[in-house]
């Protein structure tokens, strides 16, 4: 069986059946964990974001963000590895659209640099774990 590096405090193996993530629930990935700060932060971000873009930017930023840990909640919980790398594809999609959007953002000088360099920090670190869960799922599927 294959270690599993994300895992936050037990080790995580591939079983043999499906090479599904033998953990108890999304709340045990590390992944899911920092994407759920992500999405958190964005929130507290955006709040500062002028008024008139609630239903702009702000919107589309967090509907993004809150997608990353959702999808990767989602996949986790599906029957097969094939259908947890579909919803790890969903997640890391969503997660380059928020880098998009926090470009954005930049550039029309909404809300603090700090905190949106803060975000943009973490959105890259979740984005190589979830490519680094797609590597070793396919690992695993050969």
């Amino acid at each position: 069986m294959k270690q599993w590096s994300v895992i936050s405090d037990r080790t995580g193996k591939w079983d043999g059946m499906e090479g599904k993530l033998a953990v108890r629930s999304f709340r045990d990935l590390v992944v899911w964990q920092k994407a759920l700060d992500l999405a958190i932060r964005i929130y507290g971000m955006t709040r500062s974001f002028p008024r008139e873009e609630i239903y702009g930017l702000t919107s589309q930023i967090r509907r993004a963000a809150i997608s990353v840990p959702s999808n990767i909640a989602e996949g986790q919980g599906r029957l097969t590895s094939g259908e947890f790398r579909q919803f790890l594809g969903i997640a890391r999609g969503s997660n380059f659209e928020l880098q998009t959007q926090l470009e954005v953002a930049r550039a029309l000088g909404m809300g603090e640099a700090a905190l949106i360099d803060e975000a943009e920090a973490l959105s890259h670190e979740v984005g190589k774990m979830i490519y680094a869960m797609l590597d070793e799922i396919g690992k695993c599927r050969h």
